[in-house]
This record gives C-alpha cells, structure tokens and sequence, in this order.
C-alpha cells in the first residue's frame, strides 16, 4: 500500500509543489499586509486602525488562496496537452476499453424530498447505465432518513413504480432509518456497515445529483486501474435552471471552479478533496478507517460532526489511500439553490459544520495537507466576519482624535484596492478568459457576446450580493457559541416566488446596516460615499434583487432568451435533455421505455 502511494508521489512531488504554493500565498500576504499597514499607519496608530489590520489579515487569505489557484489552473488549461492527468496521474492509467469488473452501488440519500424528481433521476442513470452494456454492475440504493407518513408513503410509492418497470427489480433497493442519527454520514454508515460487504464501490449522490453512464463507468475504471484511490471526486456542475438566480450562480461558479480545482488539485495531489456527493469511494476502507469522531460539548459546536465530507477525506488519507479531484467537466450534474434565502441557509449549514474543524486540527495521525485543508475550510468562513468588522470599524475612524498633518497617499489606496478587488474575481475572470481562448467553448457558449455579457451581469450582481451574504455567516456565526444551528432538512429543488414580505423578514439586518453605515458616513466622511457605494447599493438592494432575481416569470424570460447560458442549453446531452422533459409524479413513472432489455455485462 505504501510503496503504491511513494510512486506516486514521486512522479508529482507534492511536496515541492506545496512548498511552491505556500510561499506563493505567504509572500502575497506579507505584501498586500505590508501595504495596508502603511496606510493605517498615516499620522500614527490606534485602536481602530490596529483592528482593521488584524480583520485585514484575516480575510485577505482566502482571497489569495483562490487567486493563486485560479492562476496555476489557468496556466495549467492554457500551456499543458492533458492538464488533468498531470494533476491526478491516476487517470493515465485506465482505459475506456477496461473491462468492468467491479460491483458499485449508487447510493440517493433523502429526507423529505420531493421523491418524484429523485426517481426520476434513479430512472434515467438506471437506463443510461443498461444502455451501455454495463447495468449489471451497478445496484441502486434509496436511502431514506425520512420521518414524515406522507414523505415515507410517497417514497414507497415511488420505488414500487420503479422495480415494477424494471426487468431486474431485485437491483433497486429502498431502505429507511427510524432517525438519521449522524444525518447523512450516519446513513451512509449504516449502509457500509450492513450491506457494504457486498459492492467494492459506492457513488455518493445527493437528491438532486444525476450521473451520466459514461462518467460512473470513468470513475470505476480509474479507481480499478489504481487500488489505492480511496475516493474520486467529480467536478460536479450545474443544470439548465429556469431560475435566474440559479443561472446566475452557476454560470459564475462553472467558471470559477474549472480554474481554481484545476489549481488547488496541482498541489493537493493525493490529499484532495471530497465534497460529499457525486464521488466514488472504495468501501473497504471507508467502512474501517473513516468512523467520524464524537466532538467533546454539546451542539452545534460539539456533538455530531455536521459536514463530515472532508474530514472522511482526511481520514482515508490516514489510512493510506489517495483522495483525488477528476479537475475537469464531463457528466456529473447538481441543483443550484433558486433564491438567494435558499443559498444562504445552504451556506450556513456548510458554516456551521466547518466551524467544528478547529476541535479537528489536532487530530491524531493526520497528514499535514489534511490539516491544511481544514484549516481552509475554517478560514473560508472566518473571512466574512472579518470583513464585515473591518467595515465597521472603518466607518467609525473619522469620529476617532486624530493625530498628524501626513496627507492620505491615494494611489497606495486605489492600488491596493484595485489589487484585492482583482484577485476576488480572479478565480471567474480567468475562467472566462480560458473560454473565449477557445474556439469550440465560444460555441458551446454561444458565442463571445453572450460570454461577455453573461460574465458581467454575473460580475456586479453577486458583487453587490456577497456584502449580504457576509453579514448574514457573521450574524450566524455570532450566535454559534450561544446554540444558535441551522435546522438540516430539505432543500428547495426548483424556482419559486420570495415575496416582499419573506425576502424583507429575512434580509432586514442588511437594511439596517446600509441605513446605519449610510448615516455615519454621511456625518463623518461624506467624501467616503463614492467609495462605499458598491457596498451601500447590495445591502440597501439585497430585498429587491431577492425578490426580482427569485421572480419564475423572470426566471422564464432568462432561459428563453438563454442569459447566462450554459453548454447544456446549447449542446444536446442526452440525459440532461431526458431530466429537462416532462415531469412525472411518482404514480406515472414508467420506466419500461427508457429501459431495455437484459443487458449483456456478465458483471
């Protein structure tokens, strides 16, 4: 097992590469840091001015994480033949015409979902897998947590519709827990430990993954060709959305994250990362080595560890098997959440199981770069806060004595600002720049005009929505300590309309700090305003884009006229075009036509 994972390492050098990136980051700290103590320091020091350097410091490294990323990636898409497998070698060594030899079960892990939708995607992965000869190898697995009689009675339903229209209906399987004790790591536990035994592999999928025949076939053929891959992470992307704000988001995200995974994958290497759904894993391994601890204290901080993905990845890497990204699209699709108020209690979820990281830091046996990589999930969050005080404090240093003649040296400011600004919007602004350098993602596009003007209405609308998004992490993450959690149930799936009465009741806060700030500035440095407009115009706007951005008839008038398109809008994918049809209610779902017959895999 050993000698397997020094091979490998040896051919990449991972730690040569790490090294490389984090002297890249700490260099770009201490230089930007540098930069902003200078200006903090004109006509001397005080409270406020030490605080804005200490909330500096701390936001600042996401930032440049991310634009260092982007950039490796960028570099990496642009002067590189096979970008992919220099950054996961394990893909080099399998072959479409590998023969599949291993057992994988498809594991949809639900709790009060919509089950119609979710077999319906069981239906279409069921039919692309028979369609390519290999549907024997594959078992499905409906895993529900469900405690609702209507919820469990519709599941039931569902999967009765199911293995009736299907030739082998001893390969769909349905089982419920009487409580999701450990949510969705405790289900997936359960599974492993009851009928794990059976497969070689599991594929994770949330309610709303769908995966193509060829990327699962992909996906066991490398974890075949390479027995010490524990988990392999798909770069899951979006689907077309009747949403704008879901068309928003993932037009921003798909660009941002082929760039940045593409990067943070060149020096993670065989300590990469797992995001909980649409990645297989090696249930061996996972089964004995990746038990989540207990944390000491009670909940939300202690108790059960909430986003459990990473740190399992942290845990098969102690064990001594690679965790790898496959940094590139190809047939792994999500939701995006519909309406801001459903992104940030997504995001909020993800805050509060991140927090509980600090109290896994000191984990026996972890391999450095597993403690990075929860370091980085901690400090993802810890810079919102951060920011957030930082405008606070500087709206309340005109009203501080101040000391000194020194004039205020402008073009540090402007050049430090432009620097920040630049590198946020890296990670987008490169991916865009890698698709118009291609000619064939012009087209899958729809050209260059709908690229540009896709990007930027991207641009400024979640520029000006990130300021909201900050306060309501801070505001959540303020009440940790005192018990405040997020409830984790079921997301909302499609678009509907926020009224202005829910999107006010949620978002108010952000109302009143643009009123209060506005205030302050206005007595105590009017000339500021033109500064703090971008950030004044998202919060006092936060309502109404809510509100317009949730809007189905805007929505519909989006996807009609394809703003912010992506590639599956304009280039047929068969099973993305098969989920976009008509929708069936559990009681009409008919499988017998999507699903031929007998498949001829002796797997």
């Amino acid at each position: 097992m050993r000698d397997s994972a020094a091979s490998t390492s040896s051919i990449e050098q991972p730690t040569i590469r790490r090294l490389i990136v984090c002297a890249l980051n700490l260099t770009t700290l201490a230089g930007v840091g540098m930069l902003m103590a200078r200006l903090l320091s004109v006509n001397g020091w005080n409270w406020a001015e030490m605080g804005l350097l200490v909330c500096f410091l701390l936001s600042a490294p996401w930032t440049i994480l991310g634009f260092w990323n982007a950039l490796i990636g960028f570099l990496l898409l642009r002067l590189t033949r096979n970008p992919a497998a220099i950054v996961n070698p394990a893909l080099a060594r399998a072959s479409e015409a590998d023969p599949i030899l291993a057992r994988t079960a498809l594991l949809m892990c639900i709790r009060h979902e919509d089950v119609a939708p979710v077999a319906r995607r069981i239906a279409l992965m069921r039919a692309d897998l028979e369609a390519s000869g290999h549907g024997r190898a594959f078992h499905i697995h409906l895993l529900s947590d469900s405690s609702d009689p209507a919820s469990i009675e519709a599941e039931e339903a569902a999967i009765a519709a199911l293995r009736a229209a299907d030739p082998f209906p001893q390969e769909i399987h349905y089982r419920r827990r009487t409580d999701n004790a450990g949510y969705k790591a405790g289900n997936i536990r359960e599974f492993c430990e009851r009928a794990g035994a059976d497969y070689d592999f599991m594929v994770t999928l949330d309610a709303d993954s769908l995966m193509s025949a060829p990327a699962l076939l992909r996906l066991v053929r490398v974890c075949q060709a390479n027995p010490q891959l524990g988990i392999l992470q798909t770069l899951a992307v979006g689907l077309p959305s009747d949403s704008f704000f879901a068309r928003l988001f993932q037009f921003g995200m798909r660009q941002g994250m082929r760039t940045y995974t593409m990067g943070s994958a060149w020096w993670q290497g065989d300590c990469g990362p797992y995001w909980g759904h649409n990645a297989l894993i090696r249930i061996a391994p996972f089964r004995d080595h990746c038990h989540l601890p207990i944390l000491p204290g009670k909940p939300p901080l202690g108790g059960r560890i909430l986003s459990h993905d990473q740190v399992e990845a942290a845990l098969m890497r102690r064990a001594g098997f690679e965790v790898r990204v496959l940094p590139e699209e190809g047939g792994s699709y999500e939701e995006n959440p519909p309406a801001l108020p459903d992104f940030i209690t997504r995001d909020l979820r993800w805050c509060q199981g991140n927090m509980q990281y600090f109290r896994l830091l000191g984990m026996k046996g972890l391999l450095p770069a597993s403690r990075i990589q929860l370091f980085l999930a901690v400090m993802m969050y810890i810079g919102a806060p951060a920011w957030i005080i930082f405008i606070l404090l500087g709206a309340v240093q005109p009203f501080l004595p101040q000391t000194g003649t020194e004039v205020f040296p402008v073009e540090l400011g402007l050049t430090l600002f432009g620097l920040m600004f630049g590198m946020s919007l890296s990670p987008k602004l490169l991916g865009v720049l890698d698709l118009l350098l291609q000619a064939r993602e012009r087209r899958r596009y729809g050209g260059i005009l709908r690229i540009t003007a896709g990007a930027l209405l991207e641009f400024i609308s979640m520029t000006l929505l990130a300021p909201s998004v900050a306060l309501a992490e801070t505001l959540f993450m303020a009440g940790l300590p005192f018990g405040r959690a997020v409830i984790w149930s079921s997301q909302r799936r499609s678009g509907y309309a926020v009224s202005w009465s829910a999107a006010a009741k949620g978002l108010w806060p952000q109302f009143a700090l643009a009123a209060g700030l506005l205030a302050i500035l206005w007595h105590g440095a009017p000339g500021a305003l033109p500064w703090a407009a971008p950030l004044l115009v998202g919060l006092f706007g936060a309502i109404p884009i809510t509100v317009l951005t949730a809007s189905p008839a805007f929505g519909r008038w989006a996807s009609r006229w394809r703003i912010c398109a992506i590639p599956e809008e304009f280039e047929a994918v068969e099973i993305v075009e098969k989920l976009q049809g008509r929708k069936l209610e559990a009681a009409e779902i008919q499988l017998s036509p999507v699903i031929p017959a007998p498949s001829r895999d002796p797997a």
